[in-house]
């Protein structure tokens, strides 16, 4: 339930509103002050509340009944959009986010090197996979602990903040201490009892849209991280399964505007999951500049023949930097903009 406060309205009339409400029904409140005006957001059991008891009262304007499950997760609970911020850098701001680095961190010359070159080329973000969770208990696992000690050499020599999956809530205060955006991937996305535990902490959350998750049950999965109280969460389209075998994954661009109507969340994309081919990356990276993406997480890798884990996905650091240039374009279109090493 939403509650729509006039714009007259002062704002300790609005705290008393709050505290009695608070006091007459079991509910969390939500305040969120917009630029028109202010809403409260009443989370919980509603179903017993007359919305004309509340209604009646001379600073409210509308109470509504929000009908989808996710309730601070929804735009009607926050008109605006979500700008969660990281180390001086902004996600769901103008500006749109570039997060790149290789699948998973090999070697602390590998990580550095990538790196740097990913800065130079104007990302703002550095990912790179510690924990890897595969599909064949024999695949290459991340150097884990080990992974994420040569991540924060990486940040010392450049300064991007640092993207990286978690697996195991067991390493949360790790995460929590050496990480800037805990990345929780497809597999985990209805891994319940980790998204709990990162709603505990203060810390921003990448959620991943799972293999074949409908976006509502993927907002579902945001709910129980902003449950617990961290509502700083990022969702990330990296394609879902369907019948075609020709790409990974099929890349759902139409779940950005469909998310940015539903949820005041920021929405990026990665097109590298998505179709498992590099050159793929670059037409679908401009087309999600173009729906309105928020950012974008792209795998580059210095000698992608040679990469252990998803080789074929991963962009040079030369190709990147060209698909730099050229996402700038789409950007500015877009009315929106990309940092490039050219300006």
């Amino acid at each position: 339930m939403i509650v729509i406060i006039k714009p007259e309205a002062r704002q300790e009339h609005i705290d008393s509103l709050i505290t009695n409400l608070q006091k007459t029904y079991p509910v969390e409140i939500q305040a969120v002050k917009g630029a028109h005006c202010t809403i409260l957001g009443l989370v919980g059991d509603t179903s017993h509340i007359d919305p004309s008891s509340i209604e009646n009262r001379d600073i409210v304007d509308k109470v509504s009944r929000v009908s989808e499950p996710f309730k601070k997760a929804n735009r009607s609970f926050h008109p605006d959009n979500t700008i969660i911020e990281v180390m001086g850098r902004q996600i769901g701001g103008e500006e749109i986010a570039i997060i790149a680095g290789p699948c998973s961190v090999e070697s602390e010359e590998q990580i550095i090197s990538i790196a740097k070159d990913v800065k130079e080329s104007g990302a703002t973000f550095l990912r790179g996979g510690a924990y890897k969770p595969r599909t064949s208990p024999y695949a290459f696992q991340g150097l884990e602990e080990d992974g994420l000690e040569l991540l924060k050499i990486a940040q010392e020599k450049t300064g991007l903040p640092i993207v990286t999956e978690i697996m195991y809530p067991h390493t949360i205060d790790k995460f929590v201490e050496d990480v800037d955006i805990i990345q929780v991937g497809a597999r985990n996305m209805q891994n319940f009892g980790l998204l709990k535990e990162l709603g505990r902490i203060d810390k921003p959350v990448l959620l991943k849209r799972g293999l074949a998750s409908t976006i509502e049950e993927w907002l579902m999965s945001a709910e129980y991280i902003m449950a617990g109280g961290n509502e700083n969460v990022i969702l990330c389209e990296r394609g879902i399964r369907t019948f075609e075998s020709y790409t990974r994954n099929t890349l759902d661009l139409s779940a950005i505007p469909a998310v940015k109507k539903l949820s005041h969340l920021p929405v990026i994309i990665d097109p590298s999951h998505a179709t498992g081919l590099s050159w793929m990356v670059e037409p679908l990276a401009c087309a999600a500049i173009a729906a309105g993406a928020d950012g974008l997480i792209i795998e580059v890798h210095n000698d992608p023949t040679a990469a252990l884990c998803d080789g074929p996905q991963s962009l040079t650091p030369n190709k990147f930097d060209k698909l730099m240039t050229k996402m700038k374009k789409y950007a500015e279109v877009e009315g929106r903009t990309i940092i490039t090493n050219r300006g």
